[in-house]
């Protein structure tokens, strides 16, 4: 297949000189979730769960390469051993760009349970653990500003790219969102769509079971932390329909009347199964902690916002990312619009939100980040003339100490639906 990459003909197509060079024509993607089996063996052989994600910065996923690549060496050996290179997509893509084999860049490497994030290399237990001569499979990673090559003879002459034009190593959606924001050290950033997203950048990372660190796109020597959240935009939406008559603007109503803290109602609202904890139904408490079965329009509204928010701060904060006085919390996404709601994000983190309309936060974060591996300055370089993102929500006085109890209850509480399931 190398071969073939390398001395591609500018007068047919990719698809049909690359059509036969594949091991595996259907490879798995993110949603597969089968390997569940696979990670719990990963996780024993290198010492448990907590192990593995002291190594590589997450708990055996089942979306994950490492694991995904262990059940196809186990259930399909004979198309593992005729595999020359695993890439991941976006490794593949430069692949194609550059007429060779493209490497894993550190960053979208870390989503594998495979690479030591300590050292920036594969890690030996792990790869041993998911199959035979996989080091020489995978290649080496390389930091993701790393230059991978020139574009290939073939984009030259098909389609009259520059020679000289050069390729940063690829990275992953999430990375590159990162990225794209142009966050400093200590903000956090919240992608609120139909999954929410908490993002932080962290000088340091400490093994947790919940979330995911990567090493850091932008700088890495420093980390990325990572905590995913099923129930989003879709249950706000929900919520919106069931008890604001189906209108955003009755929905920040609702929020803009009901007290901070909602007179101590919490509600806990997984329309599908969470990532942490693993649970799922509608769970509703009054101040006393007692389970209800229902709450008034205005107070399900506030409830929604509350626990979501509460959650993401909680899970962010177990990754090891604490609000400081400098802290600004980035908002992006659908729900990034609605004010009332980032007045709600702002009281509950007891900092201050910021926007900016740059819709695409992948698309410009692979920009800036091509601009980084070609100067080879320091990131804050590149994103120096970046738009200024607008604060539109500061604390609201005396939130933080409603929300710190609040937070507190909420916590226990999910603990306890965790261990009932």
């Amino acid at each position: 297949s190398a071969q073939i990459l390398r001395n591609l003909s500018e007068k047919t197509t990719l698809h049909q000189q690359l059509q036969n060079c594949f091991s595996v024509p259907d490879s798995p993607i993110w949603m597969d979730a089968s390997t569940t089996k696979n990670c719990r063996e990963l996780e024993e052989k290198v010492g448990g769960p907590l192990k593995l994600a002291e190594i590589t910065g997450s708990r055996g996923f089942e979306r994950y390469t490492g694991n995904q690549i262990m059940k196809i060496s186990q259930t399909r050996p004979s198309e593992y051993k005729d595999t020359e290179r695993i890439s991941l997509v976006s490794s593949f893509a430069a692949s194609l760009l550059i007429g060779d084999y493209a490497p894993i860049d550190l960053s979208d490497g870390s989503g594998m349970n495979l690479l030591d994030i300590t050292t920036n290399k594969w890690s030996p237990e792990c790869l041993e653990a998911c199959g035979e001569n996989l080091s020489s499979k995978l290649g080496e990673p390389v930091p993701s500003k790393q230059i991978v090559g020139n574009v290939s003879q073939f984009l030259v002459g098909r389609y009259n790219f520059s020679p000289n034009c050069k390729v940063i190593a690829f990275t992953g959606d999430n990375p590159a969102s990162l990225a794209g924001v142009a966050p400093k050290l200590g903000d956090a950033i919240i992608s609120l769509g139909s999954s929410d997203t908490v993002f932080s950048w962290l000088p340091r990372q400490n093994a947790e079971l919940e979330g995911h660190i990567f090493v850091n796109p932008i700088d890495c020597d420093t980390y990325m932390s990572l905590v995913c959240f099923k129930n989003g935009s879709l249950t706000r939406e929900r919520i919106k329909d069931d008890c604001a008559e189906g209108s955003w603007e009755k929905f920040s109503e609702y929020l803009t009347k009901t007290p901070t803290g909602n007179n101590g109602n919490i509600g806990i609202y997984f329309d599908v199964m969470e990532i942490q904890p693993l649970v799922q139904g509608i769970f509703r408490f009054d101040s006393a902690d007692q389970k209800v079965s229902s709450f008034p329009p205005e107070v399900e509204v506030r409830a929604v916002i509350e626990s979501q928010m509460m959650a993401r701060k909680l899970y962010m904060e177990l990754r090891g990312m604490h609000i400081g006085p400098d802290t600004r919390i980035l908002a992006t996404g659908g729900a990034s619009l609605n004010r009332a709601i980032l007045q709600v994000i702002s009281d509950v983190f007891g900092a201050p939100v910021f926007v900016s309309d740059i819709p695409n936060s992948a698309a410009l974060g692979s920009c800036y980040r091509a601009k980084h591996g070609l100067d080879g300055c320091d990131f804050s370089d590149v994103v120096l003339n970046h738009p200024q993102p607008e604060c539109v929500a500061r604390p609201t006085e005396g939130a933080s100490q409603v929300y710190k109890e609040l937070g507190k209850r909420y916590r226990k509480l999910e603990q306890a639906l965790g261990s009932q399931q």
